[in-house]
């Protein structure tokens, strides 16, 4: 069982059921690159409009600065940069997670970027090299997607295939296309 991470947002109300807004605090730990900041909000937006909910997103800065309700917050931990020198990392693990206590799924997230960057890089090959804030930004879209997925539907179970699926590939996060099924909009509707 996991504990939630509550930092600066323990004094923030989060409702227990979401509206049709909700707001996405990135907490970034460490570097970034911005163009891959930039394409990871693009190819979420993509991965869920069918979700028919409206998403904004916000800094841990500029979030405690504002009254925010129906939150979720995603921490990124490790160098969301795909550096051009690669270096040993072991891979084993998940790439994200989201936090429950109780067996209750909790609106906070956390995105190891190390291991989503290693995988990213795994899957490159020549010219992918000359876009790799696309592609890393394309990852860590559909990795936010897949956890958001978790926390919208209040749970742990996967999609049998698309962005909600139990475990992607760096293929699979860095192809021109990766979508959610219509399944996984019934189960965060369902909610």
């Amino acid at each position: 069982m996991r504990l939630v991470w509550f930092c600066a947002f323990a004094c923030l109300a989060v409702p227990s059921a979401f509206g049709e807004g909700i707001t996405i605090v990135l907490d970034f730990q460490g570097p970034r690159s911005e163009p891959s900041v930039a394409e990871m909000k693009r190819e979420f937006a993509g991965i869920m409009k069918d979700t028919a909910l409206r998403f904004d997103f916000r800094s841990r800065g500029q979030a405690s600065e504002e009254t925010l309700t129906d939150l979720v917050v995603v921490r990124f931990t490790g160098k969301c940069v795909l550096d051009p020198v690669g270096y040993l990392y072991d891979e084993r693990g998940p790439m994200a997670f989201t936090y429950s206590t109780d067996g209750v799924v909790q609106p906070f997230s956390e995105v190891a970027c190390d291991k989503v960057t290693s995988a990213v890089r795994s899957a490159m090959a020549g010219g992918d090299f000359a876009h790799a804030d696309v592609l890393l930004g394309r990852a860590l879209g559909r990795v936010l997607a897949h956890e958001v997925v978790h926390i919208l539907s209040k749970s742990g179970a996967h999609g049998h295939a698309g962005v909600a699926r139990t475990a992607l590939s760096g293929s699979q996060l860095i192809a021109p296309e990766l979508r959610l099924e219509a399944e996984d909009v019934e189960r965060i509707h369902a909610r």
